[in-house]
Parts: structure tokens; C-alpha cells; sequence
């Protein structure tokens, strides 16, 4: 990996600015998902223990100028922090340009990034004041790497020393090892909504995959080439794309499935066969024998890539194609990388986090990387390192 590593600096009395993923959900002030702040804990625990002085900055949501600040406040993520971290000071700093001096060992969480004039912009007065906080930048919010934002990759470019924290680190390790020969036979799982977001990835996991399973909308507009697919959720304008791909690469597509009349929890799932499908149905699911052909790709596998359902796992009676396919995840052998929101909360749901090898913490991060692109605040790491 060529990156500067936190690991390989001498950080101790130094003053460590570390930009992380602290973009939680949240239903108010309660934080509704904690996994992106445990996530986080390694290098900033880390850099703790080495006696460093710690700065913390973050982005939450997305707040406009006019928003209620308080809604996107970091203080509730601040006072969660200082309940786990009580071996050592937690400060929470409003303002950066009124920095607190803080001492070796102690943390201060800074108030939201997106507040700051210049933030989004990428501006570069923004940038070097952020670079003047401290002796060494770590970046460590693979989240937002594939954004080019003064607190990810203007920072980077200005500060004396930037290098990757043990999360930023770990992203690109395991995506790397899907991405750079994979162990075969690789199958990648792609679910969701829309073809239209994620054709570019789609078409990327194609040229590495053995395998392609795809499931949600994105399988609709497949099944859609030469199918009636009544009132389910597809993209027409993606039809003879898809077609393309389908010819070229080896796309499982559902031979059944489990239709509903009405979009709602209660409804009923009734199995049929793709070409049974009648214009007032709509497709929520996989049906059995569609599950019956995916079973063995999976036990075969010695890499799975997953990214979404592949029905509409909110409703129990259409949440039995995707609970097969994360229990089947989790019970295989392979390296199993899985990444995304929905993807994130079906693991959550099934309770199968520890079975899994590796779970992404980026959304759209994590797709980018796979579709090749350069992500920014990976890419300026990268040639600060060149440049020691």
C-alpha cells in the first residue's frame, strides 16, 4: 500500500489532525446507528495511547446555509464519544479559528466541517487553515474519499505530513484484494433500486467477477428485455444496455419470483414465474427456484463481493430472497466483502456482522472504488508518498 501509515510516524507530543467518518444517522439528538464512530475508535484510540495530541473533524449531513446548525450538530456525537473514551480528556471545539490548546493524551472533537465557508469547494485558504492545526493530517474517512473537499483533500495537500489512519487503511486493503486478482471463482451480489446508479460499478464488477447476481430494480430492467415485469420498479432507458452486458457477461437474472399487487408491508407474496407476470404485479422478490440456482454459486465461492437486497427486505413477507442470500453469505468459507447502507442494515437485521469478512464503512465510496475511479483523498496520499 503506498501510503504513509500513522503506524510508521513518530506522533507522540504531536498534534494529530484526523479527519473521520462521523456522518451517523440520527432521529434528533440520538444516534440511531453507532457503527461509523466504533469504526473510528482505532486510530483515534491509537493515537491516544501514543501520547498525541488529537483533533477529530468530521462532516454530518448535509446542512445548508440556512439550516437549523443545531440539527447537524457534532455534539451528540461528542458527548457518545466521552462516555467511551474516559481514560482521557474529551474536549468539543465550536469553532476551529478558536482552537483549544490542548495536552498530550487529550481529544477535541471539532463542530461540524460543512459549517466552514469553503468546505465543499475544495477552497484553498480553508484548506491550509485546517493544515496549520497540526503537525500531521490523517486521513481516515474512507466515507468521503471519493469527494475533493478541503477537510479530505485540500488539508492533505497542505499539511507538513499526511498520511492514512488503520480504517482508511483497511478499506483499501480489502478492496484491493477484490479488485487485484481476486480468489476465483469471485461472485459479486448487486442489488438496489436503480440500474441507472450503479451501471458504471455493474459494468466494472463484470470484467472481474465469474459471477454477477443481481436482484432489486437493477434485475427488473433486465428481466424487462424480454419480459413483461407489470408495474415493478425498472429503468426502460437502461433496457438495451443491460441487454449488451447480459450478452457478454455471465448476469444471473430470477427465473421466479414473489410478486405483490400493493406496495406496502402487509401485502401478500405470491410466487410466479418471470414470464407469468401481469401488468397490475409488481416484483418484490426472489422465488424459490431462482434461490435454488444461486445456493451452489455461493458455496462455491472463494470471493463474494455484496452490495444490496435483492427484494424489498422491509417487508417480511419479501425479505426471504435476501435473508437466504446473507445467511448463505455468512455461512461460506470465502472472503466476503459487503458495503452500502441497505447492505449494512440487512447484516445488522440478520445479525450476521461477525461472519462477514469485511464490511465497508463508505455508501458511495465504496462503489467508486470498485468501479476503478481515483478517489481524491486516496490518490493525494498516494503522491505525498512519492514525494518523501
Amino acid at each position: 500500500m503506498t501510503v504513509i501509515k500513522i503506524q510508521n510516524l513518530n506522533i507522540t507530543n504531536k498534534k494529530i489532525l484526523i479527519r473521520a467518518d462521523l456522518n451517523v444517522p440520527m432521529n434528533g439528538t440520538k444516534i440511531t446507528s453507532k457503527a461509523r464512530i466504533k469504526a473510528a475508535f482505532k486510530t483515534i484510540k491509537y493515537a491516544l495511547q501514543k501520547r498525541a495530541k488529537v483533533y477529530v473533524m468530521s462532516h454530518l449531513g448535509r446542512p445548508k446555509i440556512n439550516d437549523n446548525k443545531e440539527k447537524y450538530s457534532l455534539f451528540p456525537i461528542f458527548k457518545y464519544i466521552q462516555k467511551k473514551i474516559t481514560k482521557h480528556k474529551v474536549y468539543f471545539i465550536k469553532q476551529y479559528s478558536e482552537i483549544l490548546n490542548i495536552k498530550s493524551g487529550e481529544l477535541a472533537i471539532l463542530e461540524n466541517v460543512r459549517f466552514n465557508k469553503g468546505e465543499l469547494e475544495n477552497d484553498t485558504v480553508l484548506s491550509k487553515k485546517y493544515a496549520e492545526l497540526c503537525d500531521i493530517f490523517v486521513m481516515d474517512a474512507f466515507g468521503t474519499a471519493h469527494r475533493k473537499q478541503a477537510s479530505t483533500y485540500g488539508v492533505s495537500c497542505f499539511s507538513y505530513i499526511a498520511c492514512a489512519g488503520f480504517l482508511l487503511q483497511s478499506e483499501i486493503k480489502y478492496l484491493e484484494k477484490v479488485l487485484i486478482k481476486p480468489k476465483k471463482p469471485m461472485i459479486a451480489i448487486l442489488g438496489g433500486s436503480k440500474i441507472s446508479t450503479k451501471f458504471n460499478v455493474l459494468n466494472a464488477i463484470c470484467k472481474i467477477a465469474d459471477t454477477v447476481i443481481v436482484g432489486g430494480g437493477i434485475a427488473n430492467t433486465f428481466l424487462a428485455i424480454d419480459n413483461n415485469v407489470g408495474k415493478s420498479l425498472h429503468e426502460p432507458k437502461f433496457i438495451i444496455k443491460a441487454k449488451k452486458l447480459q450478452e457478454k457477461y455471465n448476469i444471473i437474472t430470477p427465473i421466479d419470483s414473489r410478486v405483490g399487487v400493493k406496495f406496502k408491508k402487509t401485502e401478500q407474496a405470491i410466487i410466479k414465474n418471470i414470464n407469468d407476470i401481469q401488468d397490475n404485479e409488481e416484483i418484490m422478490d426472489f422465488g424459490d427456484k431462482t434461490l435454488k440456482i444461486i445456493e451452489p454459486i455461493i458455496k462455491k465461492a472463494q470471493t463474494i463481493l455484496w452490495n444490496g437486497p435483492v427484494g424489498v427486505f422491509e417487508f417480511p413477507n419479501f425479505s426471504i430472497g435476501t435473508k437466504f442470500i446473507a445467511q448463505k453469505i455468512a455461512n461460506s468459507d470465502s472472503l466476503s466483502i459487503a458495503g452500502g447502507g441497505d447492505t449494512i442494515a440487512v447484516i445488522d437485521k440478520y445479525k450476521i456482522k461477525k461472519n462477514i469478512s469485511y464490511i465497508s464503512t463508505g455508501g458511495g465510496a465504496f462503489l467508486k472504488f470498485i468501479e476503478g475511479n481515483k478517489m481524491p483523498g486516496i490518490k493525494i496520499l498516494k503522491e505525498r508518498f512519492k514525494n518523501i
